[in-house]
């Protein structure tokens, strides 16, 4: 009986922790505006940047690519405090994994992702993408 109520505080008390660690974030949710840079491992030259729109909320915090990855999906993904951290992996003819991190700052964020991917042709490739992104207002319905 004791081992029991133990068990059922400890749930409890873990629920509360992941409960708190959202509401704890400094996010502003809304519309945002993100840029991306991304550097190859071994390209002599950068990529020019790029800039997206998304509305991110404290239930959707990862911000994501352009491209929209059909057969990826995210296997891991922490909050702690103010940073996000998360795992992509993608299954297919281009399968690869991505490990993200971002770090809100009330309406700013600023991260990375770095992706690997075994290209039959290319060979082991290493891509970092850099985040950053300013809240631009309120989320279109």
């Amino acid at each position: 009986m004791l081992r029991r109520v133990s068990l059922l505080v400890a749930v409890a008390m873990a629920i509360l922790w992941s409960t708190s660690a959202f509401a704890g974030m400094n996010m502003r949710e809304g519309l945002w505006e993100i840029t991306t840079r991304m550097e190859i491992q071994g390209m002599p030259m950068q990529m020019p940047a790029r800039k997206h729109t998304q509305c991110l909320t404290k239930k959707k915090v990862v911000p994501k690519g352009q491209n929209k990855e059909e057969d990826c999906k995210i296997t891991d993904r922490k909050i702690r405090g103010n940073t996000v951290t998360w795992v992509i992996k993608c299954s297919g003819k281009d399968a690869m994994k991505a490990v993200g991190k971002t770090t809100y700052h009330g309406d700013r964020l600023e991260g990375t992702i770095t992706v690997t991917s075994n290209d039959p042709e290319e060979g082991r490739m290493n891509m970092t993408t850099h985040i950053s992104g300013r809240r631009i207002g309120k989320c279109r319905k």
